[in-house]
């Protein structure tokens, strides 16, 4: 691994630690399926376990194989991403950042796969009667550090260094 390693680690250990802590006070402190309006109209904290992934996909009961499929897939994912990392070079370390926060989230939700085998969302926004599915702090960071990613990949490009330097 490159020495900038800490710029990796550092900021997805903080997302584990925000999203652990912040789905323990939910599920502490708020009954399953139990809604609390935040902001009327737009904003409320919800108690909701997910068993599946993004939009309920694989969110059904005595579903292994779904269960199986996305721990192998957050495993490879958390591979790739140390692997992406490792193979950086320094015009490209902007992606670092990105990489982080999703890393940070895939392992957020992964400890909530190995220990409830569901995910805690609580974060559910809404306007009139469209409700976006609920989410957590993990799957934030997955979003907009995949945002980041993209962006970098689409607008930065890396300096090339000259011919036998």
């Amino acid at each position: 691994m490159k020495r900038n390693v800490h710029l990796l680690i550092w900021p997805a250990l903080s997302i584990v630690v925000l999203d652990q802590i912040s789905k323990y006070m939910v599920m502490t402190r708020i009954d399953i399926h139990r809604s609390i309006p935040v902001i009327s109209g737009f904003f409320n904290l919800v108690h909701t376990r997910n068993r599946g992934m993004a939009f309920g996909i694989f969110n059904r009961p005595g579903t292994d194989l779904g269960y199986y499929l996305l721990l192998s897939a957050t495993f490879v994912a958390v591979i790739l991403l140390l692997f992406w990392f490792s193979r950086l070079r320094q015009g490209e370390r902007i992606i670092t950042p990105g990489l982080s926060l999703i890393l940070g989230g895939a392992v957020g939700n992964l400890i909530d796969r190995v220990r409830l085998r569901e995910v805690t969302d609580f974060l559910d926004f809404y306007i009139g009667p469209y409700h976006w599915p609920a989410f957590n702090a993990a799957d934030s960071a997955i979003t907009i550090g995949t945002i980041w990613v993209v962006l970098c990949l689409l607008f930065l490009t890396p300096r090339e260094s000259p011919e036998g330097v």
